[in-house]
């Protein structure tokens, strides 16, 4: 078989894992980043593709959850969703401008990051959380924030969000509804951006893409026969695999 349909082939792959691992336990951005590096794709471009590609799984995951989303105290709903789109243009905009090179140093430390983000977002003790009254501009800021770094990598978003919403008083089951519409709003304006851009490898996006709705379907016939704790546990483990190698790899 040819190496090119050989690495089509490892891309739909990628794909179908990273769609049931989202659906399962979120993650799947450590299996698509790696993926497309090895396809050739320098870590940027690798990025913005991974980001274009996962978004229709992440569209459907937040609209089926939406009745479920909320405001936060003061904050409507609305607010918080433009917050997002806003942040996120932010976001995409400084990664269109941030060198290739640059950004190649740059994301073995935003994968450990994304990697401690969601470790600690897995195996925290529930207990931990506190409700914290937070100003409705600080609330604002936190989200904000939060989408410019969802918009310039993505990895890690969801419990970033999720930790912020608990934080602010948000039940498990409304933060994790809010959360995925959130999130798709943030990936939604950074897409927008990203569709124009160069970097975006469109035969692998489409490949990748596949792979991950199936994979999603897949993964939603799996929620209740698995083992989620040690699901969140391999993501953590190709997570620190994933940053030990992109630290040791020559740039």
């Amino acid at each position: 078989m040819h190496s090119d349909a050989l690495i089509l082939l490892l891309v739909l792959a990628a794909g179908l894992w990273a769609g049931a691992q989202n659906a399962l336990a979120g993650g799947g951005s450590f299996i698509t980043l790696p993926t497309l590096i090895l396809a050739g794709l320098d870590p940027r471009a690798a990025n913005i593709t991974s980001t274009l590609a996962l978004f229709p799984a992440q569209i459907a995951t937040g609209w089926v959850g939406r009745e479920g989303a909320a405001g936060v105290g003061p904050l409507s709903f609305k607010v918080l969703f433009i917050i997002s789109l806003m942040g996120s243009v932010v976001g995409a905009a400084l990664l269109l401008v941030t060198p290739p090179t640059f950004f190649a140093r740059l994301v073995p430390w935003l994968v450990l990051f994304a990697t401690t983000v969601f470790a600690w977002g897995s195996f925290r003790r529930k207990q931990d959380h506190q409700t914290v009254a937070l100003r409705p501009r600080a609330a604002a800021s936190a989200q904000f924030l939060i989408s410019i770094y969802g918009g310039y990598f993505g990895g890690g978003i969801g419990f970033l969000m999720l930790a912020a919403l608990t934080i602010v008083g948000q039940s498990q089951k409304a933060a994790y509804a809010t959360k995925n519409v959130l999130a798709a709003a943030t990936n939604a304006s950074a897409v927008a951006i990203f569709a124009f851009s160069r970097d975006v490898h469109w035969l692998q996006a489409v490949a990748l893409s596949i792979g991950a709705v199936i994979g999603g379907l897949i993964g939603a016939w799996m929620l209740k026969r698995v083992n989620e704790k040690v699901l969140r546990f391999g993501v953590v483990a190709v997570g620190a695999a994933l940053t030990v190698g992109l630290f040791l790899r020559p740039v």
